[in-house]
C-alpha cells in the first residue's frame, strides 16, 4: 500500500489530466522564455566553436540521419579530429548535450562517432560524460517547464512511471538502473519525466552514470567497424540485447526480493 505522502503525490500528477490542455500552447510566457535561452546559449557556444575553425567548407557539418550521413562525417572530421582536437571535443560535447537536453532524436549516432573517432576507452568515457550532462540538463530544465508538457503529451506514461517510482522508492537507484539497462521506457522520456516524479537527483545521477556504461559500449564499440554496419539494428545482435536485459534484471532483484519479504 502506497504511503499517504506517495497518494497525494499521485493525485497532484493526475489532477491537471483532467484539464483540455491539448487546445493551446502548454508553455506560459516565461516558461517559453526559460526554454528558448537555454536553447540560444547552445547556439552561441556552437557559434563560438566554428568561429575557432580554419577556413574551409563545412557543409559535412550537419547532424547524421543515416549512417551514409555518418560515414562522411567520419570521414571529414578524422582529419580535424588530430589537428584541432579541442574544437572537435568541444563541439560534440556541446551537441550531444544539447540534444539531450531538447529530446532529439539521433544520440546513437552521435555514440557511434566517437567510437569512430576517439576509439573505445576514450569514446565510452566521452559518451557517458556527455550522455549524464545532456540527461542532467534536461532534468533541471523540466523542473521549469516539463510538467505542462508531459501533461500534455504523456500523461498515461507519466501516471504508469509515477505509480512505479512510487511502489519502489525504497530501492529507487535498482529501478533507475533497470530503467536504464532495459527499453522499458525511452530514456527521453525518464530525463524529462523523473523530476516531476520526484526521484531525487542524486538518485538520477547514479543511475544514469552506472545504467548508460553498458550501452555506451555496445555503440561505440561498433563505431570502430562503422563502414561495416547495414542499419541501426546491426548495433544490437541477439547477446548485446540479452546481456543488457540480464544486467537490468540483475539490478532490479533486490527490489522484487524486498516487495516478496514484505
Amino acid at each position: 500500500m502506497a504511503k499517504d505522502g506517495d497518494t497525494i503525490e499521485m493525485i497532484n500528477v493526475n489532477r491537471p489530466s483532467s484539464k483540455p490542455s491539448s487546445l493551446k500552447f502548454p508553455l506560459s510566457f516565461f516558461e517559453a522564455t526559460v526554454a528558448s535561452t537555454v536553447a540560444l546559449s547552445f547556439i552561441v557556444g556552437l557559434l563560438g566553436v566554428y568561429l575557432t575553425l580554419p577556413d574551409s567548407d563545412y557543409s559535412f557539418l550537419k547532424r547524421p540521419r543515416s549512417l551514409h550521413d555518418l560515414q562522411l562525417l567520419r570521414d571529414n572530421l578524422e582529419t580535424y579530429t588530430s589537428d584541432y582536437t579541442a574544437q572537435v571535443l568541444v563541439g560534440y560535447c556541446v551537441v550531444y548535450i544539447f540534444m539531450q537536453t531538447f529530446m532529439i532524436p539521433g544520440t546513437v549516432f552521435m555514440s557511434l562517432l566517437a567510437g569512430a573517432l576517439f576509439g573505445v576507452v576514450k569514446g565510452v568515457a566521452l559518451v557517458v560524460f556527455t550522455a549524464t550532462a545532456g540527461a542532467s540538463s534536461c532534468f533541471f530544465l523540466s523542473k521549469i517547464i516539463g510538467r505542462p508538457i508531459l501533461f500534455c503529451l504523456w500523461p498515461d506514461k507519466l501516471k504508469f512511471f509515477q505509480t512505479q517510482v512510487a511502489k519502489r522508492r525504497k530501492s529507487l537507484l535498482n529501478y533507475m538502473l533497470f530503467l536504464r539497462l532495459t527499453p522499458t521506457l525511452p530514456n527521453t522520456f525518464i530525463n524529462f519525466a523523473s523530476p516531476i516524479v520526484d526521484v531525487p537527483y542524486h538518485i538520477f545521477f547514479l543511475g544514469t552514470v552506472i545504467g548508460l556504461i553498458p550501452a555506451a559500449y555496445v555503440t561505440v564499440r561498433a563505431g570502430l567497424a562503422l563502414g561495416e554496419l547495414q542499419s541501426i539494428g546491426d548495433l544490437y545482435d541477439f547477446n548485446s540485447i540479452a546481456t543488457l536485459f540480464l544486467i537490468g534484471i540483475v539490478s532490479v532483484t533486490p527490489t522484487l526480493m524486498g516487495k516478496s519479504d514484505s
